[in-house]
């Protein structure tokens, strides 16, 4: 039989707090008051039983059939009560602990919260917003960089193939410190206007590295201003969905007729135009919502997106055709402002 005697070391470890410091576990009781009471009241109830059938006359009336029942009746009579006082205090027992755990449990949050909110006030948590602003700066800047690098090697190679020799040395892509042209004319008011089959499938990026018809696309549209802008603003959120593991490809929402889109361009919003919301993934949204609330550079990324998207969809609305903006609701761009405008409440 193993030793119960209780060491001094032992009695130190049960009352060594748990890591919260507060939330302990209760220490099991003997016999409390309840039980006391309980026991008293059926100690009472037994000897006044007791009492009654010791002084009460005999009745030899009964008959012989009436004695069983007469027993039966006796027993329930002396023995109920006492059932009924024992289920009434373990019913009383039962409501102080789980009060007492109650209690705990609240203490133990509310001292959760506010260690949580004094690591946030120290600035112990992690690094300051500021310095994970400037590491997302100097990350963009560097992949702006890198596609015109690229954008200008691609160009070099298509002349080369066109022309069958060699070619002067490109130009310097144009830097944003670039002064202006002379009477404030820059040179991409100058590019010829952009077809709308190539603003469409630049909305929908290049599908691989090989695919040189939508890197010249994607070129030709970043020529022109206004889809430059969408295309920067849809980029950036594309990139941002992408580390939650957010896909437009893998989306599939459902499709809104055409006058449904008409309607937005035209300034409709709310119910009339609810279709446009057809995303229907519950962790693409769940996850897109929870960033949003959570993370300010995406959010300020979003909301310049959909302020882009809107503006330059009220533009295009007014000489597309229907299958021309059934083709642009297709695109990655769209599908993103399906999402995005769904978790902001755009078509509520």
């Amino acid at each position: 039989m193993a030793d119960t005697t209780e060491t001094p070391e032992t009695t130190e470890a049960r009352a060594r707090p748990t890591p919260l410091g507060i939330y302990d576990r209760p220490g099991t009781e003997g016999i409390s008051s309840i039980e006391i009471a309980a026991l008293v009241l059926s100690g009472l109830w037994l000897l006044a039983s007791a009492l009654f059938f010791l002084f009460m006359p005999s009745d030899n009336v009964a008959g012989e059939g009436l004695g069983a029942l007469r027993f039966v009746m006796i027993m329930l009579a002396v023995f109920m009560p006492v059932g009924m006082i024992w289920v009434a205090a373990t019913a009383a027992r039962s409501s102080r602990i789980m009060r007492e755990e109650s209690q705990r449990l609240q203490a133990a949050i509310d001292a959760i919260r506010h260690a949580y909110i004094a690591q946030n006030q120290s600035g112990v948590t992690g690094p300051e917003p500021g310095s994970v602003a400037r590491k997302l700066d100097e990350l963009t800047e560097a992949a702006r960089k890198t596609e015109s690098a690229l954008a200008t090697f691609t160009s070099r190679r298509e002349q080369e193939r066109q022309t069958g020799g060699t070619v002067a040395p490109a130009a310097e892509p144009p830097r944003e410190d670039q002064p202006a042209l002379a009477l404030g004319t820059q040179a991409i008011d100058m590019a010829p206007p952009l077809a709308v089959e190539d603003f469409i499938r630049a909305l929908n990026f290049p599908e691989t590295a090989e695919d040189e018809a939508g890197f010249s696309a994607l070129r030709r549209a970043l020529k022109d201003r206004s889809a430059a802008q969408l295309i920067q603003a849809a980029q950036d959120v594309l990139t941002l969905l992408s580390q939650d593991g957010i896909y437009m490809d893998d989306l599939l929402p459902d499709r809104a007729r055409p006058e449904v889109w008409r309607q937005f361009g035209q300034g409709a919003r709310g119910r009339p135009i609810a279709a446009l919301g057809g995303v229907r993934d519950r962790s693409s949204l769940a996850l897109t919502a929870g960033r949003m609330k959570q993370d300010p550079i995406f959010r300020d990324a979003a909301h310049h997106f959909l302020r882009r998207f809107d503006k330059t969809f009220a533009e295009f609305e007014t000489t597309a055709t229907d299958g021309e903006i059934s083709a642009l609701a297709e695109t990655r761009t769209a599908r993103a402002f399906m999402l995005l405008g769904r978790v902001a409440g755009t078509f509520d």
